[in-house]
């Protein structure tokens, strides 16, 4: 029996469409459970030494900031012998499920570029050959952006939070015993939202091609985006000016790339749009 030939993109119907992004998102699920598995066989290394690091006054972030305050003279709470916080399980599964849930997490992250690769394969063959070849780098720039704001959110956010919330009080008859799953919570929403924040070139580069934003109207609603980044980094951030200042720079920087990249999409439309009229 012949084996069957693949149909082209202009002979699919709308279902073979779905047959064929039911594949890519069944590869995407297989390759994430199958560095989740990975990643629960190991699970007391990325708890020890990767989820609990921020408790430790030992972090990286931690010293830095406590040189910090020492070099301008300013007494922190970064320079602390500890973190005034337990970490308790209040369920009988509470320490497997955050097991399998972090696991679940890591494989997300880890397989990242794959899901993205899955996610291209399915899109590019709708697109031209000359979209294609310029498209080349997209996978490693969108895997780069979602990595380095992972870090930032893991590094920055993640003990800024931490430490703040730790050190609040209201009574000195309260203590801070922490349940488990709302410790991996904030670590898990500062990781991931930070990494998905940092998609923000790729996300205006997208709209600015099919016609949805434009540099004008970026610029135009520049001051609007800055009292967003705000209100975003208050969100994600605990409530002191300075951790919201930290976490607000890198989006605003990454707000004018974005600027600069819709700038360079509409430039090159409108040169390939000369070149067919001529």
């Amino acid at each position: 029996m012949a084996k069957k030939e693949k149909k082209s993109i202009n002979e699919m119907s709308f279902l073979d469409h779905l047959e064929d992004l039911r594949w890519h998102l069944i590869r995407i699920c297989a390759g994430i459970m199958i560095v989740a598995v990975l990643a629960f066989t190991f699970s007391r290394f990325i708890f020890d030494d990767i989820i609990f690091a921020p408790l430790k006054m030992s972090f990286p972030t931690y010293e830095f900031l406590c040189n910090m305050g020492r070099l301008i003279g300013v007494e922190t709470s970064f320079c602390n012998d500890e973190i005034p916080m337990i970490l308790q399980s209040r369920t009988m599964a509470g320490q497997f499920s955050a097991d399998i849930w972090t696991a679940i997490l890591a494989g997300f992250i880890i397989s990242f570029p794959y899901t993205i690769y899955q996610l291209w394969k399915f899109v590019s063959p709708g697109l031209h050959d000359n979209e294609r070849k310029h498209s080349r780098g997209f996978i490693i720039i969108c895997s780069l952006l979602f990595f380095l704001g992972a870090l930032f959110g893991y590094y920055i956010i993640t003990p800024l939070s931490i430490n703040f919330l730790a050190n609040y009080s209201i009574s000195g008859a309260v203590k801070n015993n922490v349940d488990i799953s709302s410790y991996i919570g904030l670590v898990r929403s500062s990781v991931l939202a930070s990494g998905l924040i940092f998609e923000l070139p790729i996300v205006i580069y997208f709209l600015t091609k099919i016609g949805l934003v434009t540099p004008e109207i970026l610029r135009k609603y520049r001051k609007f985006a800055l009292v967003i980044v705000l209100i975003l980094s208050a969100v994600i951030t605990p409530p002191d000016i300075a951790s919201q200042v930290i976490v607000a720079i890198p989006i605003l920087i990454l707000y004018q790339a974005s600027i600069y990249i819709s700038k360079m999409v509409i430039k090159k439309q409108n040169i390939e749009t000369q070149e067919l009229r001529k």
